[in-house]
């Protein structure tokens, strides 16, 4: 038995991780895989109505009995500091020690291309996005706030450690899968303590790995070249904030937000899977709300539980509604959320049969 927590949080989240949940429900009962979802309502409303983010305890509860998380999304303009979505999520990766984010960037169908003459072939890479560190770990300050002498500081947190785990895994990704090229980007000519240490753990690294080929390019050159030249990146590692930075214009050259899915794991151990879309509070409830980053997404998930052919069953649905374009309007359709579930679904239903 495998269990695993759904988090649907705010705004889309509440839409689109049901639907997600439903089509892991589907598998488990067609597949006998074992899989047992139980929902928590971490959230703006929780935090609204109690103060509650996500208890201590809980995270104990989910790294002892838990093997993923299925997160919808957070981000409530009734919390206009975020607080809830810092605690909530950067919790889950902080504290469950979920160093790595990956972040496939694969285009569905060639007509969802912004790029010129690069259609499916072109854009078909993966992102591993440090997970843990950076200027995400929000360590600073401000002196003389509220004047005109105000200093911010945002300091860059790279552990070697952390650099070293990260990109080993990048690499031992590219060799399970075939891929003989690997590309760490940073930007160690203005950043030099972080990117150096970024440098000298790559190149000491080329040693443990002779059969790749371990390239570099400094991030304001590999963003250029994703537009200009996107099937050079297979695979591609970097720190959180060019992460972040990287992965969001991938989506922007696979077709969207609306197709982005995202794993957050540690191997081993218990792993969080999201959407990449975000709370989108402006079409709540309109039936608007693209489910294909949640599908993709749980197929992440189910790789991760050891369950890779349920994984490219539920790919394949996907290919399939893209094929029919039983899409939501964001992506060129004309269908609402529900009924592009049900249409994933049910070609998962056919699928898992056959």
């Amino acid at each position: 038995m495998s269990k695993i927590a759904v988090i649907p949080g705010d705004g889309i989240g509440k839409e689109v991780a049901p639907e997600g949940a439903k089509l892991l429900e589907q598998l488990s009962s067609a597949r006998g895989l074992g899989l047992e979802l139980e929902f928590f309502d971490y959230g703006a409303d929780r935090y609204l109505k109690d103060g509650t983010t996500l208890p201590p305890e809980q995270l104990e509860a989910f790294r002892r009995d838990y093997r993923a998380i299925l997160f919808g999304a957070v981000g409530d303009p009734r919390v206009p500091d975020s607080r809830h979505a810092r605690e909530i999520l950067l919790a889950l990766r902080f504290q469950l020690d979920l160093y790595v984010n990956l972040r496939p960037v694969r285009l569905l169908a060639d007509r969802f291309s912004p790029l010129v003459g690069k259609g499916r072939k072109e854009i078909d890479g993966v992102f591993f996005r440090e997970n843990t560190e950076g200027v995400y770990v929000d360590v600073g300050g401000n002196f003389k706030q509220g004047t005109a002498d105000e200093i911010a500081i945002t300091e860059d947190v790279n552990s070697r450690k952390g650099v070293e785990r990260i990109c080993r895994a990048a690499l031992d990704w590219a060799r399970k899968h075939g891929e003989k090229t690997v590309w760490m980007s940073d930007k160690s000519n203005a950043m030099r303590h972080a990117g150096g240490l970024w440098q000298r753990v790559w190149k000491e690294l080329a040693r443990d790995y002779p059969d790749l080929e371990l390239r570099h390019m400094y991030v304001d050159v590999l963003a250029m070249q994703m537009v200009l030249r996107p099937e050079l990146f297979r695979v591609v590692v970097t720190n959180n904030l060019f992460g972040d930075i990287l992965t969001d214009l991938g989506a922007g050259i696979s077709g969207g937000l609306g197709f982005s899915a995202s794993a957050n794991l540690n191997p081993g151990k218990i792993g969080l899977f999201e959407p990449v879309h975000g709370s989108a509070p402006d079409i709540v409830g309109t039936g608007k709300a693209n489910p294909i980053a949640t599908f993709l997404t749980c197929a992440l998930l189910l790789e991760h539980l050891g369950h890779d052919a349920e994984a490219r069953i539920v790919e394949k649905a996907v290919d399939l509604a893209v094929a029919e374009n039983v899409l939501t309007p964001d992506v060129g359709g004309s269908r609402t959320t529900s009924e592009v579930s049900e249409f994933v679904r049910a070609q998962v239903a056919r699928l898992a049969a056959a």
